[in-house]
């Protein structure tokens, strides 16, 4: 609900508050205003949370993707096949579907806290 919350702010490289987020700042700032603290970077939050089978995603898992031939991007899944992210810079945080041909042939894997 607090992503959910965030769509429309802008984009911000390093950002991590309602003026603007990057995309693991937008699932930090998510999960601790929900009251669980995970790393701040994708790279740290790819590497302590615990990976999630594909069909056991639930909602709330951060999505992982590789964008430009690397693990790049996270996103929050929100189900029924919808994540909510800040993409780039120029957009604003958003809703896209996993089933999009991008998004699907990014997609690397979820992962949830313990």
């Amino acid at each position: 609900m607090v992503a959910l919350q965030q769509v429309g702010a802008p984009y911000r490289f390093g950002g991590s508050t309602p003026t603007g987020f990057d995309c693991s700042g937008l699932v930090h700032y998510s999960y601790v205003n929900a009251g669980r603290n995970i790393p701040r970077t994708t790279a740290g939050q790819w590497a302590t949370l615990t990976p999630v089978d594909d069909h056991q995603i639930r909602v709330g898992d951060l999505l992982f993707f590789s964008i430009s031939g690397k693990m790049s991007h996270v996103g929050l899944y929100l189900g029924d096949g919808r994540f909510v992210h800040a993409p780039s810079t120029g957009r604003r945080v958003s809703i896209e579907d996993l089933g999009s041909d991008y998004y699907r042939k990014a997609f690397i894997r979820a992962a949830r806290p313990r």
